[in-house]
């Protein structure tokens, strides 16, 4: 039975998320961890109304625009290290998203 816990991480500055994702991928190639990604999602384009006063006829500034990265990592078994790379200190503009799933193999029973 094998663990694969997915790391996804999201931010609107993109270089920062390259650099954090870049980072853990190169620990992981150094410990010699079983790692696939990082995969990139396409950057979503979000756009927020702002009305100048409340009320539904009140005159608009120009919608707030900003734009969100997703990077994914999924770490196979090596749950120490998982662990450690979910529960580090990230920057403030990097959220992070943990799933573990348990994968077993052909032929087995559960």
């Amino acid at each position: 039975m094998t663990f694969v816990t997915t790391l996804r991480f999201t931010s609107g500055d993109r270089h920062v998320l390259d650099s954090v994702v870049n980072d853990i991928k190169q620990t992981a190639r150094r410990k010699g961890v079983e790692m696939k990604g990082p995969h990139s999602k396409p950057p979503e384009d979000f756009r927020v109304p702002q009305s100048k006063c409340p009320g539904r006829d009140s005159k608009q500034f120009r919608p707030w625009r900003y734009t969100i990265y997703t990077r994914t990592i999924h770490i196979l078994g090596h749950g120490t290290f998982a662990r450690d790379t979910a529960a580090r200190d990230f920057p403030d503009d990097i959220y992070v998203e943990a799933d573990v799933d348990r994968i077993t193999g052909g032929g087995t029973d559960t």
